[in-house]
């Protein structure tokens, strides 16, 4: 049995795994989360050359990406709310999200787009993530003069402590903080102290999966139960849709085109169940493949 794997594009590290084994001469690949073609900060998934099964995800196999400007959006959300006096609250997945945030956010600071304010990073794992990606900066997009400017500008709020300080803050500043569904994490202590308040904004940058906050708060919740307590939801609420890392169906379409696959079978996995079932057909349209929706804990062989 050999393992290899080639970069998927959807964060720093994420793979395809190629399975082969030799004494069949047949590969097994997954896919794994598939990233964007013209990501902010990752490089296209590399093309898969040969697989005789493909396991395949579909987060977005039923929608394509909104064709929207984020870095605009978020100039627009941020400057208005500036203007008012309020906070701009960023829930972040803290590994790739937060980063891409705060590249755009220095980017279109440095370029006058928005005002100057403090920009805090408040999440112990995206401090982490962000050092490790200036340290291997030559395996994603950003330079190291660019991976220097979002070090050197970000307010970085490592303890407890600081983080409960940070919330006593009353001047418009930026707060990127995790968990990106505002699921858990340090986030959902700024969203107490934000949400009630109209003067502050709360940015949401990608899909929210049904069933979390961060969901209700994109779709018009009133009010969301927070450590026990309805909080009223005053503040602007706000969703970069297009910044999701995954790549939609055109693009994991032009990707499995991209190079010279012709599998045997191809399993449909990781998504909700239409979109699981639309991918599904888009893939056995496009090339005429033998697709199916893998079933919870179905046995197949291969």
């Amino acid at each position: 049995m050999e393992v290899t794997f080639t970069p998927a594009g959807h964060i720093l590290g994420s793979s395809c795994v190629h399975v082969h084994h030799r004494g069949s001469d047949r590969t097994v690949v997954f896919s794994g989360d598939v990233g964007r073609q013209n990501d902010v900060i990752m490089r296209p998934p590399e093309p898969i050359q040969k697989a005789d099964v493909l396991v395949c995800e579909s987060t977005y196999g039923d929608r394509l990406h909104a064709d929207s400007d984020p870095e605009s959006e978020l100039a627009d959300i941020v400057t208005k709310t500036a203007g008012r006096g309020g906070i701009v609250l960023i829930p972040s997945f803290a590994v790739g999200r937060a980063q891409m945030l705060l590249y755009l956010i220095h980017k279109i600071m440095a370029e006058g787009r928005i005002p100057k304010m403090p920009i805090y990073l408040n999440s112990p794992m995206a401090i982490k993530a962000t050092e490790i990606f200036s340290r291997h900066h030559k395996e994603h997009k950003l330079s190291a003069a660019q991976c220097g400017m979002i070090d050197e500008n970000t307010e970085l709020v490592r303890t407890v402590a600081e983080s409960i300080e940070l919330n006593s803050v009353r001047y418009p500043c930026m707060i990127v903080s995790a968990s990106g569904m505002a699921s858990g994490g340090r986030v959902l202590h700024h969203l107490k102290t934000l949400l009630p308040n109209p003067r502050n904004s709360i940015v949401f940058a990608g899909f929210q999966t049904p069933g979390t906050r961060g969901d209700a708060l994109v779709k018009g919740a009133e009010s969301v139960k927070i450590h026990g307590e309805y909080w009223p939801v005053k503040a602007e609420v706000h969703n970069l849709e297009s910044l999701s890392a995954h790549g939609d169906y055109n693009e994991i379409l032009q990707w499995l085109g991209a190079g010279s696959l012709n599998p045997q079978k191809v399993y449909i996995t990781h998504g909700e169940a239409l979109a699981s079932d639309v991918m599904r057909k888009r893939v056995r349209d496009r090339f005429g493949w033998d697709v199916d929706v893998a079933e919870l804990f179905e046995e197949v062989e291969i």
